[in-house]
């Protein structure tokens, strides 16, 4: 019987393509997967869902991962924001993300004509519970986003809903919802976007590298009790940071974020980064590092620190946003909240990642 012909082999992935792929692994896998899927920790959407890859715009991607979406556990990676990457370096990423997709699709451009006051009583019943409001995160991608609607035609919110995301949580909502529904959700979204973005946040200064490690070095050791043997609550570090116990607390988040706003006397410790870890003393001193996640990021900080024989060390529980909700000690730019300012529109009292 004649042999099965051998399959052509597998085309070479570019050099741009191969230099993303190692940059994502280091900056970005650790909440959207090794291989871009998502939801390997705080729900960080797929990066390369056929339907998002297929409409979304280069233009969207280069500012997602410059801008970040201040007051989430997505930081801004851009150098001139303090990140780690350079635009070149943003582009090879983004040149991972298309190798594994479908090509683009224009979509067709229609004219608005939805009403977003009914587009709000959709919204509330259908979506809230998954994307929040204005005022408030829900589970999975905040929709309440300047940087994110700034960046996004209508086109590629109707799509979205319409089609969903295949194999997530984003159901496609066409035949659920009609046209007219869909365009109404659409509309109510672009109010959200606000009149104009808000000016660039002030930065605070560039860690050094020679940051103090210990904070209060003469103070008494805290007692803590960890849940699960890792996690300290918010409560109990705050009132010992304010007795002044000797402890060290280490900023997994990216640099970028630290600028924006840590805890007084925090040391920046990058995930992806871990070199200052050799100037943490093991002597005992007790050694919380913290995120946004709150636990994926931190704990893998406190995992090293375990590896190299540090005996008391605790991922803070509630992460550094919820810190920030109750009021706690914080050195700030400010950041800005993860909505916006309440829709003077709005049916509801809103006191106020990701990618679509």
């Amino acid at each position: 019987a004649p042999s099965a012909p051998t399959p052509p082999p597998a085309p070479a992935m570019p050099p741009e393509v191969v230099a993303g792929r190692t940059a994502f692994a280091k900056y970005c896998a650790l909440c959207h997967g090794p291989a871009a899927r998502g939801y390997a920790a705080d729900n960080a959407p797929s990066l390369v869902n056929p339907t998002f890859l297929a409409t979304v715009e280069d233009s969207f991607l280069m500012a997602s991962i410059k801008e970040g979406r201040p007051g989430t556990a997505m930081a801004g990676y851009a150098r001139d924001l303090g990140g780690p990457l350079d635009d070149t370096q943003i582009q090879q990423v983004i040149a991972f993300l298309r190798w594994q997709g479908p090509a683009r699709q224009e979509l067709p451009v229609v004219a608005a004509s939805g009403d977003r006051g009914r587009g709000r009583t959709v919204y509330d019943q259908q979506c809230a519970k998954c994307h929040g409001t204005p005022g408030k995160r829900g589970e999975y991608l905040h929709l309440a986003q300047s940087i994110l609607l700034r960046n996004v035609t209508d086109a590629f919110l109707r799509h979205a809903i319409a089609v969903g995301r295949p194999g997530t949580p984003m159901v496609a909502w066409a035949g659920t919802l009609t046209a007219a529904q869909i365009e109404d959700v659409v509309a109510l979204l672009r109010s959200w976007e606000g009149v104009k973005p808000p000016p660039p946040l002030p930065k605070l200064t560039t860690p050094t590298g020679k940051e103090p490690v210990v904070l209060h070095p003469k103070g008494k050791a805290p007692a803590w009790k960890l849940r699960d043997a890792r996690f300290v609550a918010a409560d109990d570090v705050v009132k010992a940071y304010r007795q002044k116990r000797r402890m060290v607390l280490l900023d997994a988040r990216p640099a970028s974020d630290w600028m924006r706003m840590h805890i007084p006397g925090a040391v920046s410790v990058p995930h992806y980064d871990l070199s200052r870890l050799d100037d943490v003393p093991k002597d005992g001193t007790w050694v919380v590092a913290y995120c946004a996640c709150p636990h994926h990021a931190s704990g893998e900080v406190v995992d090293e620190l375990r590896r190299r024989g540090y005996k008391n060390t605790a991922v803070l529980d509630e992460g550094i946003l919820v810190w920030q909700q109750r009021g706690y000690p914080i050195t700030s730019s400010p950041v800005a909240p993860a909505g916006l300012k309440p829709d003077p529109h709005a049916g509801h009292d809103h006191s106020g990642h990701g990618h679509p």
